[in-house]
């Protein structure tokens, strides 16, 4: 699935019009239609037993919509009261029309210059729908704030049967990245969309403001623009296993691993890289660690290795594709010597997570360098993020003062541009982005929710997870992107409770739900 941004999607509302397909009056009244719908979907008593509404509207079509809303609601039994901010002699041609068949029904409509009006002049709304801005918006909310209207638009201290759908998206929510526009925007408990999610209800705060989700089918024909974000997911065909084959057809991965004491990392990333499918997959790891280790495997190999020229004796081996460092590797020089080994010759898969990250934050350009047009994927949580790209974290966290503002997905692709390969900067909104500028937002989001992923040792399952997919002969951004959705779904399918070690073993259950 596409997430457009508010160009996109108005490039696409602007062709279909142009070409005689739909005119804009249409859109708009199947995008009140699809609002309506919705919220008695949601709340099904809505529909048995209307009550009382409130319909803000704002000078764009976003207020559009929001008079058709009204007038569908007045038409099934619902008292309806229509705000507006702005000037009606401004409004654009098919806003402006629905304004007048508002009032040609006998309605009234109130003219406010500060949303707390609204509040302070109601009584208990059922429902409060919030069309005042809608993905256009570019600059924080023009109203004069107070206390009791931003409590109020919050979702704080209203009547407990008050529900609030935003059309679009939520006024002062910017739909490009996710991010409030200026210090308030509306709180949803439903959000309304039209033809495609767009980029910001996946991004930052989307989730927290949006509510719920529903996307409503308006008619458009489904077009991919170039530079689309897509929303990923796995890849069943890809994940399939030729039925004639042998363990080196699936790819051998290195696991790299610290001392003694500090292999649990990567035997987890081991565990995930042999479970995602990969054919063998071996831990490397120093001398001294061996017995420990050892203690631990069984189907996972072991190879005693203390220095980088032993890794690059391994990887004579051509057999070996993929190797997978940084969990429990240690914050060191030899780290370092260790990754460009790894980076040196060959078209092997080479996944760097954790501390193969953090051992270049003093010269992150030294990474750079080797990981430049390489099978690489470097998977940075925002921390690490930040020690590699001080600058694109500085610019990703400034207060966002216009639209559209600088987004997770922005910050991702000049990253993966700077380094050269691809790069997953982990969150709910896990963004994968690649050197040519395609990007994908793997969303644990909204009925994908799993906050207990948050936990110790998830990412150094999701590294080998990756690694196994690359010694698959996965293309690195897709074998980021599968590994990113398996590893969302096996902590789905586990629930809450989840501990690393129970995502691997997850991963049967989420292939047979595929197919496989």
């Amino acid at each position: 699935m596409e997430l457009l941004t508010a160009a996109q999607m108005r490039a696409i509302e602007q062709a279909a019009i142009d070409s005689g397909e739909v005119t804009g009056l249409e859109l708009m009244e199947r995008a009140g239609r699809g609002v309506v719908e919705s919220v008695f979907e949601e709340w099904p008593e809505m529909a048995a037993s209307p009550g009382r509404a409130v319909v803000l509207c704002g000078p764009g079509n976003n207020g559009g919509d929001g008079f058709v809303v009204a007038r569908l609601l007045k038409d099934k039994g619902w008292e309806v009261e229509v705000y507006f901010y702005g000037d009606e002699a401004k409004l654009p041609p098919d806003a402006a029309e629905n304004c007048r068949r508002w009032r040609e029904m006998g309605n009234a409509i109130a003219a406010i210059e500060n949303i707390g009006e609204a509040h302070l002049s109601g009584g208990d709304y059922q429902l409060v729908v919030d069309a005042v801005f809608g993905t256009g918006l570019k600059r924080q909310m023009p109203f004069e704030v107070d206390d009791l209207a931003a409590a109020w638009i919050t979702l704080d201290h209203r009547p407990i049967q008050t529900r609030i759908v935003s059309v679009d998206i939520p006024s002062g929510l910017d739909s490009d990245s996710g991010r409030p526009i200026g210090v308030v925007a509306f709180k949803a408990d439903l959000t309304v969309s039209f033809h495609t999610p767009k980029v910001g209800h996946h991004l930052s705060r989307g989730e927290q403001y949006c509510g719920r989700l529903r996307t409503v089918d308006i008619g458009l024909h489904r077009q991919a623009p170039s530079g689309a974000v897509t929303l990923a997911q796995a890849d069943r065909v890809k994940l399939l296993k030729a039925t004639h084959g042998h363990k080196y057809a699936h790819g051998h991965a290195f696991v790299l691993a610290g001392g003694p004491g500090k292999g649990g990392a990567a035997r987890l990333a081991a565990r995930g890289a042999l479970r995602i499918g990969a054919g063998l997959v071996t831990i490397a790891a120093p001398t001294d660690a061996i017995a420990e280790n050892a203690a631990r495997l069984d189907a996972i190999m072991l190879r005693p290795m203390d220095d980088a020229s032993e890794l690059a004796k391994a990887l004579e081996d051509q057999r070996l594709n993929a190797v997978v460092l940084g969990p429990g590797l240690g914050v060191s020089d030899n780290t370092r010597r260790f990754v460009a080994t790894a980076l040196t010759g060959g078209d092997r898969g080479v996944v760097l997570d954790a501390d193969a990250l953090t051992s270049f934050a003093e010269a992150p350009e030294d990474l750079f360098a080797l990981t430049r047009d390489k099978r690489a994927v470097l998977t940075p949580h925002m921390g690490e993020f930040g020690r590699l790209f001080p600058d694109i974290r500085e610019k990703l966290e400034a207060p966002a003062k216009t639209g559209p503002a600088y987004s997770k997905v922005d910050a991702a692709r000049d990253a993966a541009a700077r380094a050269g390969c691809v790069i997953l900067l982990k969150g709910p909104d896990t963004v994968v982005a690649d050197a040519s500028g395609r990007a994908s937002i793997v969303s644990a989001q909204y009925e994908r929710a799993c906050p207990w992923l948050a936990t110790a040792g998830a990412g150094d399952v999701l590294a080998g997870m990756i690694g196994g997919l690359l010694a698959r002969g996965f293309d690195a951004m897709t074998a980021a992107e599968t590994a990113a959705w398996l590893h969302q779904e096996a902590a789905r399918k586990f629930g809450p409770g989840l501990i690393a070690e129970d995502l691997p073993e997850q991963l049967p259950a989420v292939f047979r739900d595929l197919g496989l």
